[in-house]
């Protein structure tokens, strides 16, 4: 078995770029090997700020090989009268690069045809691989690609030495004006090369030893977090780890060293939100907290270079950041000098989305709109959710917050605990953006909650009014984002609400503004929209689509209620019985379905049941009516389902029995309505024509 390595070796590439193109790099030719027939045992792929890797194990030597049965022209055309080749048949041969003694004649249903036996496959690995990447280099996807030698040739960052190696040979193909050899390069400073790489299997060891490149990101991290811990126990503190600034922080540099700095105790005035945002955001470094759980006048940063100098790197990195805290300090100042009232009167002066008003237009919609929110869930709350809403956006025009835009909300939140708001107010205003995306937290108080999802659905209702939807990747508002939170916030807190009630509410908020779609078909929309994303999230949770439109059949104006029928809709779907249960309903469903131009009433004449099968099922139907309401109303879906047992047997009963459709008018239409009242009565729980079995 071989090894084969590729390096890419690149200016400079930006962090957020690698994880995505390890996952690429290696799908890529996972796929394009598997349909080239190239045996391989695992492929892996690494990267730093200046190459991207593939490295494969255990690849077969060659190519697998089969035989295949090649199809020729027909014996009629292909063989002349005493059975010798005509043009057509030499033809056949020539094309396949064979003597016409190779080729015989099939027969098929067809008819005779002439045909051949070959042999495919066995091409050198090194052949593959070479094919391999020169289809897979070009069609890597970048957020944002460059050109430097023509338009014919784009990448992420200029590509500036190629190496692929199987074993201890080259692996020539051609890229960007380059030819793919056996030398790498190492560190831009500590070992810049380029060094021979004798074999794939030395690779990695050359990169490190000669090179002074750590190539493995998991390894790059834990050194900075080994040497970032051992620096601070020694300063008498923790590190406040940030995974993703540490993922960040790995694939900037190829040396991790880490290297501790102090600044001023007089900055630990500032709130630790702002410390750490100066240090995290601007100068991708980490903070350190004390035994007491504050924060200690010292950073953690990682440099990428094993300075001669360290207190020289040192003092620069101290420099920058007291600038950045010297502005937050001047900010802070200023901020605790201006009112709320202030704050609120230039709100009135910041457009919030066009036709949609100001920022202190919104703030009116969300105090009435979080306010109306808690009557319904948490009523002692709805005088605080007034204010809360009303002060929601005065920190935008703050003045910390207009410089470290990432602290919105969150220094609303400090600045009304600070100038003597209540702290069910404070709580609100630092919560009420989360969550910020799929994995994002919740907001942890109730007042947080109920801000949060004020906020998302006006912005929702103001931008679907507009006529302002999500396309395609286009999502310039988050409204996607928005309508996920009121998801999760509803799914996760449990929260009992009607979504349609509360988005007709937050379009009511709006006031002179002129719509481009009137409220209903504006309603409409965003219902489906919401119905989108309740898919997706739960698809993406493991739920059929079919359990899911069966459930959500019945309305999915209550999120949450919606997600207890959906669970028991798939609980009860990977039951033994679950098939035929579903065959008995939806043949009901379907009948019920064709008569759509038919009134039916649901309303039963018993003079008019004929046999006992007919009857059966009315008696039946009647005994589970008023335990599946009483069920229903209690939200025991399990318990109703359960009761499939009861109905099938008699419904099944029912269809082999009784005719539905007779000829008599007064019959067909009782027994239909027997089939629309059973109907009716499942469709509490979902609609089983849905299913598909």
């Amino acid at each position: 078995m071989s090894h084969f390595v590729l390096e890419i070796g690149v200016e400079e590439m930006p962090a957020r770029f690698l994880p995505l193109l390890d996952r690429e790099l290696r799908e890529r030719f996972e796929t394009l090997l598997g349909e080239a027939g190239l045996g391989f045992g695992a492929v892996a792929s690494f990267s730093t700020p200046r190459r991207l890797v593939v490295d494969i194990t255990g690849l077969a030597d060659v190519q697998k090989t089969e035989e295949i049965v090649v199809s020729g022209p027909p014996v009629r055309i292909a063989l002349d009268a005493e059975g010798k080749p005509t043009k057509a048949g030499l033809g056949f041969a020539k094309s396949q690069n064979v003597e016409f003694d190779q080729v015989y004649v099939e027969k098929t249903d067809k008819g005779e045809y002439l045909a051949l036996k070959k042999t495919v496959g066995g091409r050198p690995a090194a052949d593959i691989l070479a094919e391999t990447c020169a289809a897979v280099l070009p069609s890597l996807n970048f957020p944002k690609k460059m050109q430097w030698i023509g338009k014919d040739c784009t990448f992420g960052r200029p590509v500036r030495w190629l190496l692929a190696m199987l074993d201890g040979r080259a692996v020539p193909f051609g890229f960007a004006g380059l030819t793919a050899g056996c030398e790498t390069r190492g560190h831009r400073v500590m070992g810049p090369g380029p060094f021979a790489v004798p074999h794939a299997d030395d690779y990695a060891r050359v990169l490190l030893e000669q090179g002074r490149v750590v190539l493995d990101t998991a390894d790059r991290k834990a050194a900075i977090r080994a040497d970032g811990d051992r620096l601070a126990a020694e300063a008498g503190g923790t590190v406040e780890w940030s995974e993703s600034l540490l993922d960040q922080v790995a694939n900037l540099v190829e040396t991790p060293r880490a290297m501790l700095g102090g600044f001023h105790e007089k900055f630990l005035e500032l709130p630790a939100e702002v410390l750490l945002t100066s240090m995290e955001t601007h100068q991708k470094s980490f903070g350190l907290r004390g035994k007491d759980g504050k924060l200690l006048p010292y950073f953690l940063t990682a440099a990428n270079i094993e300075s001669r100098e360290p207190a020289l790197v040192r003092k620069g990195w101290e420099r920058v950041l007291r600038a950045r805290l010297e502005d937050a300090r001047f900010f802070w100042e200023a901020d605790c000098a201006a009112t709320f009232e202030q704050w609120l009167d230039k709100l009135d002066k910041v457009i919030f989305i066009g036709p949609l008003g100001t920022m202190g237009d919104k703030t009116r919609r969300l105090g009435k709109l979080a306010s109306s929110i808690a009557s319904r869930i948490a009523p002692g709350l709805s005088a605080d959710m007034a204010r809360a809403g009303r002060l929601s956006k005065a920190d935008l025009v703050s003045e910390m917050v207009y410089e470290f835009d990432d602290l919105q909300g969150k220094m609303g939140g400090i600045y009304a605990r600070m100038k003597g708001e209540g702290e069910t107010v404070a709580q609100a205003l630092y919560e009420q953006y989360l969550p910020a995306g799929q994995d994002s937290p919740l907001p942890g108080s109730m007042a947080g909650v109920i801000l949060s999802l004020a906020d998302k659905l006006d912005n929702l209702a103001g931008c679907f009014g507009l006529g302002m939807m999500p396309t395609g990747a286009a999502d310039p508002y988050a409204l996607r984002r928005n309508a996920l939170g009121v998801c999760r916030i509803v799914l996760e807190k449990g929260l009992t609400l009607d979504l349609a009630d509360l988005l007709r509410e937050a379009q009511a908020g709006y006031e002179g503004v002129e719509w481009k779609l009137e409220p209903e078909e504006a309603l409409d929309k965003l219902m489906d929209f919401f119905g989108q994303r309740l898919r997706a999230y739960w698809n993406a949770q493991g739920v059929q689509t079919l359990v899911l439109e069966a459930a959500m059949a019945p309305g999915f104006a209550d999120i949450f209620e919606t997600w207890r029928r959906v669970e028991a809709l798939a609980d009860f779907s990977r039951e033994a019985d679950f098939e035929a249960s579903v065959l008995t309903f939806k043949r009901a469903a379907n009948i019920i379905r064709k008569q759509a131009g038919q009134e039916l009433s649901g309303q039963i004449r018993e003079d008019l049941l004929e046999g006992e099968a007919e009857k059966a099922f009315w008696t039946a139907l009647q005994g589970v009516e008023p335990e599946w309401a009483r069920l229903a109303e209690a939200g025991d879906y399990p318990k109703m389902l359960a009761l499939l047992g009861v109905l099938r047997p008699v419904v099944d009963g029912f269809f082999d029995g009784v005719m539905v459709m007779c000829d008599d008018a007064a019959l067909r239409t009782n027994r239909l309505n027997l089939l629309q009242r059973l109907v009716t009565t499942l469709g509490r729980v979902a609609d089983f024509g849905k299913f598909q079995v």
